[in-house]
C-alpha cells in the first residue's frame, strides 16, 4: 500500500516517467469534451453577427475605421482582428455556417490549451495542477459557444510566453504584438514584456524587438492608417471608452452611479500604476547587479546599465521559464484587478493564469482548488450580482497578492508538496 501511494505521489508531482502522460490524457479528454459541448449545448449569439457585419464592409472595400459598424456598435478592435475574422468570413460562408465556426474555435481552444500545458511543463508545474486547466465551464463557453476574438488574443499571449520561455525572443515578440493587434487588452501585459525583453535580450536587443513590434503594428494597419490614421487609432486603441454597467462582472456591488464616475476611473488607474510599480521594484527588476534607481541614468542616455557579461548572467540566471511566466501573468492579473469593467469573455485571459499564480505561492491543492473554484463559480453567474462581483474581485486580489509572494526571482520556482 505504501509503495502504491508513493507511486501515485511521484506521478502526480512529476517525478515519474508516467507523469508526462497526465497532460496528454487531459488534453485528449478535453478534445472529447469540446465535441460534446458543440453537439449538445446550443450556440449563443452575442458578437459573431456584428463581427461578420463589420467584416462584410471591409470585404466590400471600406477602409475608414469610424465608418465600419455592426449590430452591437462600431468596430473597436485593431487590424489583426479584421484579418482573422475575414478569414473566418470566407471559411464559414460569409459567417452563416455557425457549426463550422464553432469547430474552428474548438481547434483554436485545443491549440491554446496545448501551448498552455507546454508553458506549465516548462515552468516545472506538477501534473496535479493540470486538471484545473480543463475544468472551466466559462472558458469552454467563451471559445466554442460565443466565438469571441479574445480567444485569438489569449492564444497569441500564451504563444509569446511559449517562445520567450525557449529564448526565441523574436518569435515571442511577434506573437505578442499580433495578439495586441487582435485586441488591446494585451496592453496590460506590455510592462512585463518590456522587462522580460530588457533582462533576457539585453538593452539594445530589447530596443530592436520593441521597434519590431511597432513595425508589425504599422504593417497590419497600413490599409487603415493611409485612409484615416486618426480614426483608426481612435477606434482600435480607444482608451477613453465608456463601459455599460449592465455588463460588468467585477464592479456590480458598487452601484451604477459610482461605477460610471470619473473619480472611480482615476482611482483604479492610480492603483493599477502603483501595483505595477510594486511588482517592478519588488520583483521583476529586483536583481543584484543594479538597483532600479541605478538603472535610470543609463536608460535615459539610451545605454545599457549592464556590461555584456552582466547581461549574459542576468539573462540566464534571472530570466528563467518560471520568471517569464510569472512576470507576464502577474502583469495580466494586476491589470484585470484594476480594470474599469470586466466582461465574461475576459475570462480567456484569466482562467489559465490563476492556477499557476496561486501555485507559485502555495503549491497545495487545499489552497489552490477552493480559490479556483470560487473564481469559476463567480464567473459563471449571469447576470453578475453584488455577491458574484465581490468574489471576482476578492479572488483577483488574493491572486495578485500570491503572485507577488510567489514571483521572487531570487528563489526560482516553488517545490511542490507531497500529495
Amino acid at each position: 500500500m505504501a509503495s502504491l501511494i508513493k507511486f501515485a505521489s511521484d506521478v502526480a508531482n512529476g517525478r515519474h516517467a508516467l507523469s508526462k502522460f497526465i497532460p496528454m490524457g487531459l488534453w485528449l479528454a478535453d478534445a472529447v469534451l469540446c465535441g460534446l459541448i458543440i453537439w449538445k449545448v446550443p450556440y449563443t449569439e452575442i458578437d459573431w453577427v456584428a463581427y461578420m457585419e463589420q467584416i462584410t464592409q471591409f470585404v466590400h472595400g471600406e477602409r475608414d475605421y469610424p465608418k465600419m459598424e455592426g449590430g452591437t456598435g462600431p468596430l473597436v478592435y485593431p487590424a489583426a482582428h479584421v484579418y482573422i475574422y475575414t478569414g473566418l468570413y470566407y471559411l464559414t460562408n460569409k459567417g452563416t455556417d455557425i457549426l463550422l465556426a464553432q469547430q474552428l474555435f474548438a481547434v483554436l481552444y485545443m491549440a491554446t490549451l496545448g501551448v498552455v500545458m507546454l508553458c506549465y511543463w516548462k515552468a516545472k508545474v506538477p501534473p496535479y495542477i493540470f486538471p484545473l486547466l480543463i475544468l472551466s465551464k466559462r472558458l469552454h463557453s467563451v471559445f466554442v459557444l460565443r466565438c469571441f476574438n479574445d480567444c485569438f488574443a489569449a492564444f497569441f499571449l500564451w504563444l509569446s510566453i511559449f517562445f520567450f520561455q525557449r529564448r526565441v525572443w523574436t518569435l515571442g515578440a511577434i506573437a505578442y504584438t499580433i495578439g495586441l493587434g487582435v485586441k488591446m487588452s494585451l496592453l496590460l501585459v506590455l510592462p512585463a514584456v518590456v522587462i522580460v525583453l530588457f533582462l533576457g535580450r539585453g538593452f539594445k536587443g530589447a530596443l530592436r524587438l520593441l521597434w519590431l513590434m511597432v513595425q508589425v503594428q504599422l504593417l497590419l494597419a497600413i490599409p487603415f492608417i493611409t485612409t484615416n490614421w486618426k480614426g483608426y487609432l481612435g477606434r482600435a486603441f480607444e482608451l477613453s471608452r465608456q463601459f455599460k454597467f449592465e455588463w460588468t462582472v467585477n464592479w456590480r456591488m458598487l452601484g451604477e452611479e459610482l461605477f460610471l464616475s470619473r473619480g472611480f476611473s482615476i482611482t483604479l488607474l492610480a492603483f493599477h500604476a502603483l501595483f505595477l510599480l510594486i511588482f517592478i521594484l519588488g520583483r521583476w527588476l529586483r536583481i543584484k547587479e543594479r538597483s532600479f534607481l541605478g538603472m535610470i541614468p543609463y536608460v535615459l542616455r539610451f545605454t545599457s546599465p549592464f556590461t555584456e557579461h552582466e547581461e549574459a548572467s542576468i539573462s540566464h540566471r534571472v530570466v528563467t521559464p518560471e520568471y517569464i511566466m510569472s512576470a507576464m501573468l502577474s502583469a495580466n492579473v494586476v491589470g484585470l484587478l484594476f480594470a474599469r469593467s470586466l466582461h465574461y469573455q475576459f475570462y480567456a485571459y484569466l482562467a489559465w493564469a490563476t492556477p499557476f499564480l496561486l501555485w507559485t505561492a502555495s503549491p497545495n491543492l487545499l489552497v489552490v482548488v477552493p480559490l479556483w473554484a470560487a473564481q469559476e463559480w463567480a464567473w459563471n453567474v449571469f447576470p453578475s450580482t453584488p455577491l458574484s462581483s465581490n468574489v471576482v474581485v476578492s479572488v483577483l486580489a488574493v491572486t495578485v497578492a500570491m503572485a507577488f509572494v510567489g514571483s521572487n526571482p531570487q528563489r526560482g520556482a516553488p517545490k511542490p508538496k507531497q500529495l
